[in-house]
């Protein structure tokens, strides 16, 4: 919350937009657990080969995860932010009773 302050604060002083993308649809981790590369801005990519007949492998390959540490984080993920959102009781109508 103190980041997206920061963010309008930012906008409105300078006139630039700094929001966040609202259609961001993935959980995953920034940077492997065990060796600290970053590996959360290759998943769309990873994705996408998928999708182009790539295997698992070849897809890795292509990304540059030659560790099987980042390869387990990228195979392993399941993605579980749609699954998620539909527990999100803030948005349900009515809200939430406050007492």
């Amino acid at each position: 919350n103190i980041l997206l302050l920061l963010l309008r604060l930012l906008n409105i002083h300078f006139g630039t937009s700094l929001e966040p993308p609202l259609s961001v649809n993935m959980i995953i981790p920034v940077r492997c657990f065990t060796c600290g590369k970053v590996i959360g801005n290759k998943w769309e990519t990873y994705l996408s080969l998928l999708q182009a007949d790539y295997s698992e492998g070849d897809a890795l390959d292509e990304l540059g995860l030659k560790r099987y540490c980042c390869r387990r984080m990228m195979l392993t993920h399941v993605d579980l932010i749609e699954k998620l959102l539909n527990y999100n009781t803030e948005s349900a109508e009515g809200g939430v009773e406050q007492s």
